[in-house]
């Protein structure tokens, strides 16, 4: 009964960014997140890079010709957008709106340059999670066993990633992925407190009045 008061009482959607170099683990602790919250809603990027043989269009990224994602960035289409090695990434703004506007979550599984416009732009509603490797050498080691790119695309990543990691700084929230089990509940933990912030939740006010009868 307390469980279905709580989710009855009105509050802002969370806008969750998860951020972290190539390899950290962002997408399987996004993945499992998006399993165990079921209110939790995945924001599908557009992307102009090729498609990986495990992926699916539609579902891990809307693929998309440069030309496509050019019409779409200069017509305002995109919420954020950002260059990552060698290729353009975006977020579609109208899935956004339309999720937040219903008090519901969504998930941004993006890099540092779309997390800092996403929080320049929505701050209030922005929590961001910075998600850290326990080494450069497990980096290394995650990326090699991932065999999903070629060994000059591994290195390009490592050379990227050191730039990338000096972003934690900017994030709210930073978790060290050295056990996914742990970083995972973390993340989660996370996402649950921000949930139950006073300044989400709008229907306190009529929660209130009820309590006291007035």
């Amino acid at each position: 009964m307390d469980a279905e008061i709580t989710q009855t009482i009105k509050r802002r959607g969370v806008m969750l960014v998860l951020s972290s170099p190539s390899g950290a683990g962002k997408s399987t602790i996004a993945r499992n997140l998006l399993e165990k919250e079921k209110t939790l809603e995945l924001s599908v990027s557009v992307t102009t890079r090729p498609r990986r043989g495990s992926e699916i269009d539609g579902t891990h990224y809307h693929f998309l010709t440069k030309l496509e994602f050019e019409r779409r960035r200069d017509s305002d289409a995109l919420l954020e957008w950002a260059e990552v090695h060698g290729n353009l990434y975006g977020t579609p703004r109208d899935p956004v709106d339309e999720v937040m506007s219903e008090g519901r979550d969504m998930l941004f599984d993006i890099d540092y340059q779309g997390g800092l416009q996403l929080m320049e732009k929505a701050r209030a509603d922005v929590v961001s999670v910075f998600l850290l490797p326990p080494s450069m050498s497990e980096l290394k080691s995650r990326l090699e066993r991932r065999a999903e790119d070629a060994a000059d695309a591994i290195k390009k990543r490592l050379a990227n990633a050191e730039e990338e990691i000096t972003h934690w700084r900017e994030y709210d929230f930073v978790v060290v992925n050295d056990d996914l089990d742990r970083a995972f509940h973390e993340v989660q933990s996370i996402l649950i407190a921000e949930r139950l912030r006073r300044d989400r939740r709008p229907g306190l006010f009529e929660f209130e009045e009820t309590l006291l009868g007035l």
